[in-house]
C-alpha cells in the first residue's frame, strides 16, 4: 500500500529539483513531514535529519514511514522511522551523493534510489542494496510484501516502467502501451504494477498490469488525453491523476480518480474547491488521500471515506501546531494513518509558495518522471 508519493513527484525531477532549491525555496517556507491518526485525530512530526525539511512519502501497516530529508551537512537522504512515526533513521546512501525513499513494506523493506541506482534495504531498512538498471539509471518507486519493486529506469533512447522478482531479484522490463515511455509508480501485492505509458498516440495514459507485472492495460482516462495512475490496493482499486477534457494547450490540471476491483472504471473523485486535485494513495478498503487546490487559491490534503467517497480537507480534521498547513497526503494504510506534508510559509512569501507548488505539481502530474523530464520529446 505505497502510498508516492503526493502528486508523487518523480525521482529524477525530486532530486533535481530538492538539490536545485527550485521545488520549494528555502527563503519561501519550510517543508516536514507529519503523521495523523484519524482515529485518535492524533497528529506527530515525524522530525527530520538536521536540516528543516522532510517528505514522507510511504507508510506501512504498523506505521513506519519512508522519505527523504535534508542533513544537517545539506545531503538528501533517505529514511525510515520506527512504529507509528517514532524516531528517523538515515538510511544513507550506496556511496555519496543523495538518496531517497519512495516505498516500504510491512516488514519494513524500503525501496528508492540512491544516486542514479534503485535501491532496496533489508527488513527495518537494514542493509541498502542497489538493484542494478535495464541499461541506464533507475528509480525504485514502489514495493510490495514480497519485496517485489516497482520503478523507471533508462533504457538507451528512452525509460520503461520495471519490475523486480522477490526481493527485489531481477529487474524485468514492463515495456509500454505502444508508445515510447513508460513509469511505473506503485504495487501491490499481487504484483499488479501501476503507472502510466505513452500510447501509440502520443497520449499519456494510466496502466495497470496483471499478475507480476504481466501484461499492461490501459486504464483510459475521466475524457481527456492524459491519465496517471499513482497506487493500487488489494483489490485493484487505483488512484491518480487524469484530465476530464481534452488539453489543447498541452497543461495539465488533472482530477483526482479511483477505480473499482481490478480497475474497472474510473469515477473523479472532485476537489476541494479549486478544481484540480490528485489522488496519491489508497489503503485497502478504498479510502484514498492525495492534495487538491482549494477555492482559497491553495493546495489542501484530502481524505475520502471508503471506495473513494467524500472527500475532506485533511486540516478540517486535526489541529497542526504553529500555523501548519497539511498541503499534500502521500500515503495512507490499513489503520487509517495518513502521511503528510506540513508547509510553513515565511510572512510575505505565501504567493511564491504558491507558484512553486503550482508548477511542481503540474511538472508531476504532467507525471512522474514524464517524457519532459528525460528530454526525450
Amino acid at each position: 500500500m505505497k502510498i508516492l508519493h503526493s502528486f508523487k513527484i518523480p525521482s529524477l525531477v525530486l532530486a533535481a529539483a530538492v538539490s536545485a532549491g527550485f521545488v520549494f525555496p528555502a527563503a519561501a517556507q519550510q517543508e516536514v513531514s507529519y503523521l495523523v491518526d484519524l482515529n485518535t485525530r492524533e497528529v506527530t512530526y515525524l522530525g527530520t535529519l538536521g536540516e528543516n525539511y522532510s517528505i514522507a512519502r510511504s507508510i506501512n501497516a504498523s506505521g513506519q514511514v519512508a522519505g527523504e530529508s535534508r542533513t544537517a551537512a545539506g545531503d538528501l537522504h533517505a529514511f525510515i522511522t520506527g512504529p507509528n512515526g517514532v524516531g528517523m533513521t538515515d538510511l544513507g546512501t550506496l556511496g555519496g551523493g543523495n538518496s531517497g525513499a519512495f516505498g516500504i513494506n510491512d516488514s519494513g523493506q524500503v525501496a528508492g534510489f540512491s544516486g542514479s541506482h534503485a535501491f532496496i534495504t533489508g527488513p527495518d531498512g537494514v542493509g541498502m542494496r542497489d538493484l542494478g538498471t535495464l541499461g541506464g539509471e533507475s528509480f525504485a518507486q514502489g514495493i510490495n510484501a514480497y519485496g517485489q519493486v516497482a520503478g523507471i529506469s533508462y533504457i538507451p533512447g528512452t525509460a520503461h516502467a520495471f519490475i523486480t522478482g522477490p526481493n527485489g531479484v531481477g529487474m524485468t522490463d514492463l515495456g509500454t502501451l505502444g508508445g515510447n515511455l513508460s513509469f511505473a509508480y506503485g504495487i501491490n501485492g499481487s504484483g499488479q504494477v501501476v503507472g502510466e505509458s505513452r500510447t501509440a498516440t502520443g497520449d499519456r495514459h494510466a496502466f495497470m498490469t496483471g499478475l507480476n507485472g504481466v501484461g499492461m492495460r490501459d486504464l483510459g482516462t475521466l475524457g481527456g488525453n492524459r491519465s496517471h495512475a499513482n497506487d493500487i490496493n488489494a483489490s485493484g482499486q487505483v488512484v491518480g491523476g487524469s484530465m476530464a477534457v481534452p488539453d489543447p494547450y498541452d497543461l495539465y490540471y488533472p482530477n483526482a480518480f479511483i477505480t473499482g476491483p481490478n480497475g474497472s472504471g474510473m469515477t473523479d473523485l472532485g476537489n476541494l474547491g479549486g478544481g484540480s486535485a490528485v489522488a496519491a494513495g489508497i489503503n485497502d478498503s478504498g479510502q484514498v488521500v492525495g492534495d487538491s487546490w482549494t477555492a482559497a487559491g491553495d493546495i489542501h490534503a484530502f481524505v475520502t471515506g471508503p471506495n473513494g467517497l467524500g472527500m475532506t480537507d485533511l486540516n478540517s480534521l486535526v489541529d497542526v501546531p504553529g500555523g501548519v498547513v497539511l498541503g499534500r497526503a502521500t500515503g495512507i494504510n490499513n489503520t487509517g494513518q495518513v502521511i503528510a506534508i506540513g508547509i510553513v510559509p515565511e510572512p510575505g512569501s505565501y504567493a511564491l509558495l504558491l507558484a512553486g507548488l503550482a508548477l511542481v505539481g503540474f511538472i508531476a502530474r504532467r507525471k512522474k518522471m514524464g517524457g519532459e523530464a528525460f528530454s526525450l520529446g
